[in-house]
């Protein structure tokens, strides 16, 4: 799919006079250009200027914002992030959800980035993302429409988080993420994931559903730091073998999630009740 340029700049929230002086002076223009010659962008492009919108709010000078923009996604810059007070919260949630309910993805994406380079994942996901995406979750149950709303707009913060990059530097895993057996709600661990690629952290996660026994091999293979596992049902939260992974591994064992409410948790198992404490033991633990 291409893109007008109107369109693009709209999807952005500048000018297309902007538009236009960034492809004119640092080359930041549509890969294609129909016979009439008219110019349009595909999704690569507009990823590319997303960035440089990104940079620019920051306060980095436009032609090097530029150059940054082609490499690679922008990383929240530590030092510089802002608390979100409660009116900007709730103005960013009924941003994002009206934009959810138009099915309007980009937008979304949009909101999505430029949250988390201003306030980092923590206050984004508490502030912004987390009441939203309850907000959509409620309106399916009571109504028993909008899941194709609240699918896009889980996959536009997954998007969003995703784009903070991971740190390539070697050695053991500071932290392993997972499910509890047939768990298939993983988003807030990929939260988590983000915000420790902000402290440059190397982190993995094994995702949805992950069985007992694969669980177990993951951690002795990759002798993590620290082994967090998430669970929204208690059913679900049951069948994680805590003893086992505190027997055969060296790691903090940590567990996350509503479902752990009423389990009787071994002494040596911490349960963080959000996600900045979540990250504090990961921090802790380097």
């Amino acid at each position: 799919m291409t893109y007008t340029p109107r369109a693009v700049a709209g999807m952005l929230g500048i000018a297309p006079t902007t538009l236009r002086t960034w492809d004119q002076r640092y080359g930041l223009g549509p890969s294609v250009r129909t016979e009439g010659g008219h110019r349009r962008y595909e999704d690569a492009d507009i990823e590319v200027l997303r960035r440089m919108v990104a940079l620019t709010a920051q306060g980095v000078a436009a032609s090097a914002a530029a150059v940054l923009a082609r490499k690679q996604p922008v990383a929240p810059p530590s030092g510089r992030r802002t608390p979100i007070d409660p009116e900007e919260a709730l103005t960013a949630q009924r941003a994002f959800l009206g934009a959810a309910k138009r099915l309007d993805e980009p937008a979304m994406a949009d909101l999505a980035a430029k949250l988390l380079v201003a306030h980092g994942v923590v206050a984004a996901w508490d502030e912004v993302f987390v009441p939203a995406l309850v907000e959509l979750g409620e309106l399916v149950v009571t109504s028993g429409q909008g899941v194709e709303i609240e699918h896009l707009a889980s996959g536009c913060v997954l998007h969003a988080l995703r784009g903070i990059p991971r740190t390539s530097s070697p050695g053991p895993l500071s932290a392993l993420l997972s499910c509890a057996p047939d768990e298939q709600h993983w988003l807030p661990l990929e939260a988590l994931g983000a915000a420790l690629s902000e402290h440059e952290l190397r982190w993995g996660n094994l995702g949805a559903r992950v069985p007992a026994e694969a669980l177990c091999d993951a951690v002795a293979r990759l002798c993590p730091q620290v082994v967090l596992i998430w669970a929204h049902r208690q059913d679900l939260a049951l069948r994680v073998p805590l003893e086992e992974l505190g027997t055969r591994s060296g790691a903090v064992i940590a567990v996350a999630g509503s479902g752990w409410d009423g389990v009787a948790l071994p002494s040596f198992v911490r349960w963080p009740r959000s996600l900045a404490e979540a990250v504090g033991i990961v921090v802790d633990r380097q």
